[in-house]
């Protein structure tokens, strides 16, 4: 079973929860959890991996929602018994290619 896979099993079981941060960016940024949820299940994948971050494994997924919005939603690897969304926004063209990869600065 892959990481998103799992992840994305976390998230249609309603086994995810939301930082502090992320419900602030949510509400700052207009994302919904409906958006969060459609953008984790539809055309998802994972686009960076963080093994080593300071507050446990996570992970950068990029996802469209029904209304094809590009969403990055950074949440903790799904070993945990409920996933983290720690924080998600909409990417900035001008700094992603594709949305996919970092351009350099």
């Amino acid at each position: 079973m892959t990481r998103l896979y799992e992840i994305q099993l976390k998230v249609t079981s309603g086994l995810l929860e939301f930082s502090r941060h992320a419900v602030d960016q949510s509400i700052i940024r207009n994302i919904s959890v409906d958006e969060v949820k459609e953008a984790i299940n539809q055309k998802a994948k994972i686009i960076e991996d963080y093994p080593n971050d300071k507050y446990g494994p996570s992970c950068l997924i990029l996802g469209f929602t029904r209304q094809n919005r590009p969403l990055h939603i950074q949440c903790s690897y799904p070993s945990r018994p409920v996933l983290k969304i720690i924080t998600l926004y909409e990417p900035d063209p001008v700094k992603w290619i594709n949305f996919e990869k970092r351009r350099n600065p």
